[in-house]
């Protein structure tokens, strides 16, 4: 069953909801602060999106634009989107909401890069990502994998 993933309003109804996975002990994926910090009016540009159950937010993720001045991941360097704590609640994980919201990312038709949770990897792989041919890890700490749209198929090589 397919629901709309939406884009959030930066306001408090959806502070009250990021709450709601707060509570279940995920706090290093918690965006609650960084809406707090964005909370200035209802209508701000928000990278927050999610998929609505009802009234409950079932799964939500952060997608941000980077332009291509900031590309370490693909040639020739290009705008790419930056895919963040995608997180669905307890109750409704694998039944595809998550997927639906990286399905979604990708139609944007830009390239992604995400930095995985631990143990996330065979989600991520089922989902066309791939590592990064370098040594991110060393480099900066990270160990991203990356999607490519159609016709973008090459890494950026250090």
């Amino acid at each position: 069953m397919e629901f709309k993933v939406e884009k959030l309003r930066v306001n408090y109804k959806t502070l009250e909801e990021f709450n709601k996975f707060r509570e279940i002990g995920l706090q290093e994926l918690s965006m609650l602060e960084e809406l707090q910090t964005n909370i200035v009016e209802n209508d701000i540009d928000s990278p927050f999106y999610g998929i609505y159950l009802g009234n409950k937010l079932i799964a939500r993720m952060n997608l941000y634009r980077r332009d291509s001045r900031f590309d370490l991941y693909f040639e020739p360097a290009q705008d790419y989107l930056e895919l963040w704590k995608l997180e669905v609640l307890p109750d409704y994980q694998k039944k595809g909401y998550g997927a639906q919201m990286v399905e979604f990312a990708k139609s944007f038709n830009l390239p992604i890069k995400t930095n995985p949770r631990v143990q996330s990897h065979h989600f991520w792989e089922k989902m066309g990502f791939e590592k990064v041919t370098y040594d991110m890890e060393r480099d900066l700490g990270q160990n991203p994998l990356v999607w490519y749209p159609e016709g973008v198929k090459e890494q950026k090589h250090n």
